[in-house]
């Protein structure tokens, strides 16, 4: 559980679901990037659009946590073009067999938005490889 406030949760719940609205992402596919829980069906997906935040459950604050920093290093390769962020997730991709960044995170699952984020952002690839406790030690 999270030591977020109640209008934290809210802020964070919106700025997930307006991402996931930007990439065109279907109720059943934000039930399936979100891991939401079994009690959680795709018609009562948009509440969170609305006024409830998104469960406080670890596998659904792991996801957050990763499609936040997604977003951020999506900002940092496109800092001035938003379409292109948007554009770059919903079009196939050579690292990822031509599937989409986006088909890889739904159909994936929490694999799938690691290779996604390591694609994206080279220091979350590297300390994946256990190099950041390794360099510290040197």
């Amino acid at each position: 559980m999270t030591d977020e406030t109640a209008d934290e949760r809210l802020a964070l719940t919106r700025r997930i679901m307006d991402l996931l609205t930007l990439w065109a992402l279907p109720a059943p596919a934000i039930v399936a990037i979100l891991d939401l829980p079994d009690t959680v069906k795709a018609r009562q997906v948009g509440r969170f659009r609305e006024a409830e935040p998104l469960p406080d459950d670890p596998r659904v604050n792991r996801r957050i946590a990763y499609l936040v920093r997604i977003e951020e290093a999506l900002n940092t390769y496109f800092p001035r073009n938003p379409e292109q962020r948007n554009l770059w997730v919903r079009r196939g991709n050579r690292r990822f067999g031509r599937r989409a960044p986006i088909a890889v995170m739904v159909e994936d699952g929490e694999s799938g938005m690691i290779a996604v984020l390591s694609h994206l952002d080279c220091t979350f690839a590297w300390d994946l490889t256990g190099s950041k406790s390794e360099y510290q030690m040197t």
